[in-house]
């Protein structure tokens, strides 16, 4: 019974082993460590089905692309990982997070480009980094922080690194060997090795090394050296294809008793080509700095960019450094710039700048100075809240006085020049007028400042501009602005400044919305008002015709009254009853509206002049030609004759 549980065991076991072992792949279990080796199998990624307890992984010569978070997780008993030959590309960062036990991680002859600084997160303990023939050409400084105390041995060779993180090679305190040959390293920082007492082989062959720093760690690669202890070893070191200057400052590498390895000198041009070791201490020379150019004084308008040349010459090349007014070396801030061939750049100008700067050029061999004059050409500057300026150091008259004022004359008072208009709570418009008389302008500029911030803000605008709109205002701020003008003195042929005037201004309130709703009510209104007017003159145009019309139809027909019971006199030749004159009804009047039709044609005498029939006349409220009347009053008397017949 006991032989057939064991059987049993056994088979279970070699089943779980079967399952856990990835496709194409060799499993071994060699004194209860597990071996996966998957070499030259052809595969694109890392198998998912490794077996998470395997000791040693085995992947290259395969064509992986990439390192991926999900690929290692939870094997945290992996000592050797191989990813050799591959084409890896990019490692995720924290992909190696879970291999805390991991000693040897080999991905040499990869594609891998740069080195992030999570990339190797979690390799507490690595201490083999095998990283040669891949395209290396950055690493970040944070890259090796959790391998510091632990790495021995670090291979990048044959990569494109112009820079290493020299920092971080510089505590790596247990490191036995370094090579960085076959690559495009040109400096290398001063007290990197200091530390390094376990390192045994250093190469530094095949980069772009003109010379190496002093340390006393190359003191151990000396052929006669004796072992003190025996953490101190001999130092392999090799920096052979370098193109070595052989000056002063690598006569300290050749004073060392070390073997011949065939180092050439690539400059200066008397020793090219010479094998290191056989050129004489003696030759190893350098040449103090010379100022061969540099600025000897310059005149600048304050705020403008001064800039100080200083360019040296020397073997080794110097360094330029400036030493400001005050003895102070000046550095790089936000206001100045010195670059690396010795220009200072001064951007924004004060008059605190006046004064003189000295250029220092320093090498190996010894130093040389130079000064330089700055001038600067004071502007007037605006007291906060006041029009009060401060005037310039020229002493010139203001450009917009035309004329000189005699002593016993009373001075005019100037005139506004500089105005200020379609204020808004953002912009302003300046406008400014100068004097015929006035020198020929080279560019105006505007000062201006609000009452909240004492820095002065400056425009540059060309000669032929009168007119500037003032942007990026604060709303509801007090403003001090000027007009400056630049212009040439023919006296002293140097750049004169002279206030055309000043103004202040108050910008308004930020009431964007409400200015846009009364914007569009103006404009209803005004389209209302237009479309009234025009309403109202159809309305007018039609009347007016209406009216025409019946005028004219009033001309064809006339509206004429008829008479009866009239009242009438006599004409005193009728008879008296007992000498009292006849008693005669009165009468009513009534008009009867008829219309007659007059047709008189044309008259056959002349109207006679000076009557009162001389104009037209009105009947009915008609105009009635002349002869029309005529024959109407014929008929009027007639009628009138018949009535008082009647009567008597």
């Amino acid at each position: 019974m006991d032989k057939v549980v064991i059987c049993l065991l056994l088979l279970g076991t070699a089943v779980m082993m079967v399952h856990a072992c990835p496709k194409y792949c060799v499993c071994q279990n060699l004194s209860e460590s597990l071996g996966t080796l998957c070499p030259s199998k052809g595969l694109l990624f890392v198998p998912p089905d490794i077996d998470r307890r395997t000791v040693e992984l085995r992947l290259g010569g395969n064509f992986i692309l990439k390192v991926t978070t999900q690929d290692f997780a939870n094997m945290t008993g992996l000592v050797d990982l191989t990813l050799s030959r591959n084409t890896i590309s990019a490692i995720q960062p924290f992909s190696f997070i879970d291999l805390e036990t991991l000693r040897s991680l080999h991905l040499d002859s990869n594609r891998l480009t740069e080195l992030g600084p999570d990339d190797l997160r979690g390799l507490v303990n690595l201490q083999h980094l095998i990283l040669n023939n891949n395209q290396l050409s950055r690493i970040s400084k944070a890259a090796f922080d959790d391998l510091l105390l632990t790495l021995e041995d670090l291979d990048l060779s044959y990569n494109n690194l112009r820079s290493v993180p020299w920092e971080a090679i510089r505590k790596m305190v247990n490191l036995h060997q370094m090579s960085l040959d076959h690559n495009l390293i040109a400096f290398i920082a001063e007290g990197t090795f200091t530390d390094l007492d376990k390192l045994a082989r250093l190469d530094l062959t095949s980069n772009r090394l003109q010379k190496l720093p002093p340390d006393p760690i190359f003191a151990r690669s000396q052929s006669n050296v004796v072992l003190s202890t025996p953490y101190a070893p001999p130092l392999s070191l090799s920096f052979g294809g370098n193109p070595l200057h052989c000056n002063c400052e690598v006569l300290w590498l050749r004073r060392l008793e070390r073997e011949d390895d065939m180092e050439t000198c690539a400059s200066p041009a008397t020793l090219k080509g010479r094998y290191f070791w056989s050129v004489r201490e003696e030759e190893f020379v350098c040449e103090p700095p010379l100022i061969t150019q540099h600025t000897h004084k310059l005149l600048v308008l304050e705020g403008q960019t001064a800039s100080l040349r200083c360019k040296a010459v020397g073997d080794p090349m110097p360094t330029v450094h400036w030493v400001a007014p005050d003895d102070r070396l000046i550095s790089n801030s936000s206001r100045a710039t010195v670059y690396e061939n010795g220009t200072l750049d001064i951007t924004i100008t004060t008059s605190k700048d006046y004064g003189t700067f000295t250029c220092i050029a320093a090498n190996a061999a010894g130093e040389s100075t130079a000064s330089i004059e700055l001038s600067i050409i004071q502007l007037p500057h605006l007291s906060n809240g006041t029009n009060r300026t401060t005037q310039s150091k020229s002493g010139l008259s203001d450009i917009t006085s035309s004329t000189k004022i005699s002593k016993g004359e009373p001075k005019p008072l100037p005139e506004k020049v500089v105005s200020v208009s379609e204020v808004t709570a953002v912009s302003a418009l300046v406008k400014w007028t100068v004097t015929k008389s006035t020198p020929k302008v080279k560019m105006y500029q505007l000062q201006y400042n609000c009452s909240e911030d004492e820095v002065l803000i400056y425009r540059m605008i060309p000669m032929t501009s009168r007119v500037f709109v003032v942007t990026n205002l604060v709303p509801g701020m007090q403003y001090d602005l000027c007009v400056l003008a630049i212009w040439e003195d023919t006296a002293t042929t140097l750049t004169a400044t002279n206030i055309v005037g000043c103004v202040q201004f108050i910008t308004r309130e930020d009431y964007a919305q409400c200015q846009s709703l009364h914007s569009g009510f103006l404009g209803g209104t005004m389209i209302l008002v237009i479309g009234g007017i025009i309403v109202a003159t159809l309305l007018v145009f039609i009347i007016i015709l209406m009216v025409r019309y019946k005028v004219t139809s009033g001309i064809q027909t006339s509206k004429l009254p008829t008479v009866s019971n009239t009242y009438s006199q006599t004409n005193g030749g009728l008879n008296r009853f007992n000498g009292a004159p006849p008693q005669v009804k009165s009468t009513v009047v009534v008009m009867r509206e008829e219309m007659v039709e007059f047709k008189c044609g044309s008259l056959q005498r002349p109207w006679p002049k000076n009557t009162s029939m001389e104009r037209s006349c009105l009947w009915g409220l008609h105009e009635v030609h002349p002869c029309e009347y005529l024959s109407a009053k014929k008929d009027t008397q007639r009628d009138r004759f018949l009535a008082m017949s009647s009567a008597l």
